[in-house]
């Protein structure tokens, strides 16, 4: 028996090659995803991920105004007492981090873009789309990244 290589047969081999390669790299066992793995006292092993980590206690965010976590790209906010917003530090106009939170906004410094600190809303562009609403929860004291 006599096979013949054909142009679709080299391209759909090669086609599944890579593709089988980019799996392999991607899901390698580096873990790279961000958690941590630990051992609870109990000897069973937990991953500890970024979300759900306390960013700040409740008290810490001022009534009208907000706090901004660099490191976790996040706003969280306080526009009424005990209503709290969080929203990406990240402005939608050319990425820059937000640098403050004043007189009801949330300000980027790099082209003075500001935000609504109740929703995110632009309040004065060049941007032209809101900040995307982060995911927190408020238990007791606690303003926890979900």
């Amino acid at each position: 028996m006599t096979y013949d290589t054909t142009r679709r047969t080299v391209l759909l081999a090669t086609g599944a090659t890579g593709a089988v390669a980019l799996v392999a790299a991607c899901g390698g066992g580096g873990g790279g995803n961000g958690s941590t793995s630990t051992v609870s006292p109990t000897g069973k092993e937990t991953t500890d991920a970024p979300a759900g980590q306390e960013l700040a206690s409740t008290d810490e965010i001022p009534v009208g105004g907000g706090k901004i976590f660099k490191n976790e790209e996040v706003v969280v906010t306080q526009p009424e007492q005990g209503q709290f917003k969080a929203f990406s530090a990240i402005c939608t106009h050319q990425r820059c981090t937000v640098g403050s939170v004043s007189d009801g906004t949330i300000n980027c410094p790099c082209h003075g873009s500001k935000f609504r600190i109740a929703d995110g809303a632009v309040a004065h562009g060049p941007a032209t789309r809101a900040l995307p609403a982060e995911q927190i929860t408020v238990e007791r004291n606690s303003i926890r990244l979900t």
